[in-house]
């Protein structure tokens, strides 16, 4: 065992919606470094998400442990991974394990260390904390249930490096006393303020900064292994999957009803989607009420099957609404109209006008229309549903506007 290479790992930490997978993309991107990766990453939910928004540009070996936290409940299949793959993971320069955002990394560092075998094979290099600054104060104040423990305060804790990220959200004046109260928890770690998680790799990777006898001195009972790790029973994923297309603009109109209603408990959430009438991927990611989506340059393959997924990671969340909701946006390529169609689209909340159809699927919205005005104003018609465009229904007069079955 001695004569083998021990490969150097990178634990990538940091709270729900911190920017950990931006960062993991920026590293396997960034054409400096010259490095081969074997990526391990974990997800809190049933369904992975995060391996579908992983960087395609770069040539990496990835292996996903899904379901489940990688501190506690799938500990036990990190290490079985760690040997069982060691000689194809040893073709790599290293190793990046991206935790889930719920993760304390101190029982992962751990697996370097108490393990008879995986010391042989591997050595820890550091531990990358992502800080959001938006919402890590938060995060440290948050009360958590006797026994509990504050996951963002260990990941800051144990941290080598930590990212103070999304510092574009916040005022400049506001940076230094976060960055003191990162510093009250973890007074060595050298902190980068960052946009974008973007870090130059070469502060991160290749550091050999892991320092057991520092941590031994922080946490005495690091390297305990009957220690267990207890979850805030309150916070829960919600995921789900199915195949075939969304309608991107009723996603919209059901995501701002989400943030309105259940924005304060979101922890994170994000998704992979396959829109109708387009060939580009959809990514969706938010955390709170601040909420991102668009294509990316990712095609779907030919052949590939299509299907769209998400996961919703908060407190108290509603299963139902958020299941339902999603499955609501669900929609077929085929729609019921054809180019030149007479028909009736709505053109405000409560007005309604003749119009014929020129396009389907045009930026992503069911139809463009030709209004039957004398300016033959264009519009969009987002959804192909009664309550957007319809058959004109046939009155005395053949007024269209007043042929509307409400």
């Amino acid at each position: 065992m001695s004569d083998l290479r021990k490969v150097p790992v990178t634990i990538l930490t940091g709270f729900l919606g911190s920017g950990k997978t931006t960062l993991l993309n920026h590293i396997l991107e960034d054409p400096n470094h010259g490095m081969r990766f074997a990526i391990i990453e974990n997800e809190f939910g049933e369904i992975g998400v995060d391996e579908k928004i992983l960087s395609e540009k770069a040539e990496e070996e990835l292996i996903e442990v899904m379901n489940g936290c990688i501190c506690c409940t799938v500990r036990g299949d990190l290490v079985v991974a760690l040997k069982k793959l060691y000689s194809k993971i040893s073709q790599f320069d290293a190793v990046i394990i991206e935790t889930t955002g719920l993760a304390d990394p101190a029982p992962v560092a751990q697996t370097f260390f108490v393990d008879d075998q995986v010391p042989e094979m591997y050595t820890l290099d550091g531990i990358i904390t992502v800080a959001d600054a938006k919402h890590i104060i938060s995060r440290l104040d948050d009360e958590k249930p006797q026994g509990v423990e504050n996951e963002a305060a260990e990941q800051v804790a144990f941290a080598d490096r930590i990212l103070l990220n999304k510092i574009d959200l916040v005022e400049e004046a506001e940076l230094a006393p976060i960055e003191e109260r990162l510093k009250a928890l973890n007074p060595t770690a050298q902190i980068f303020r960052c946009e974008k998680s973007r870090v130059d790799p070469t502060n991160l990777i290749g550091i050999n900064a892991f320092s057991l006898e520092k941590t031994l001195q922080m946490d005495p009972e690091f390297l305990n292994t009957d220690a267990e790790h207890e979850h805030d029973p309150t916070v829960s994923s919600i995921s789900t999957k199915f195949e075939g297309f969304l309608n991107v603009r009723q996603l919209d109109i059901w995501i701002d009803e989400i943030i309105r209603t259940m924005g304060a408990n979101l922890f994170r959430y994000k998704g992979v989607l396959s829109v109708a009438g387009k060939k580009n991927k959809y990514v969706f990611q938010g955390v709170g009420m601040l909420f991102s989506g668009g294509f990316v340059d990712a095609e779907w393959a030919e052949g590939e099957k299509r299907e769209c997924c998400f996961v919703f990671i908060g407190k108290n969340l509603d299963k139902t609404v958020l299941l339902e909701g999603f499955m609501d946006c669900k929609c077929s390529e085929e729609l019921r109209f054809k180019i030149g169609d007479s028909v009736v689209v709505r053109t405000g909340m409560h007005t309604y006008a003749a119009a014929h159809i020129i396009k389907l699927w045009d930026d992503a919205n069911a139809y463009r229309v030709q209004l039957q005005d004398e300016e033959k104003t264009q519009m969009f018609v987002p959804i192909d549903e009664e309550d957007f465009v319809k058959v004109p229904k046939k009155a005395d007069g053949g007024n269209a506007d007043a042929a509307w079955d409400d």
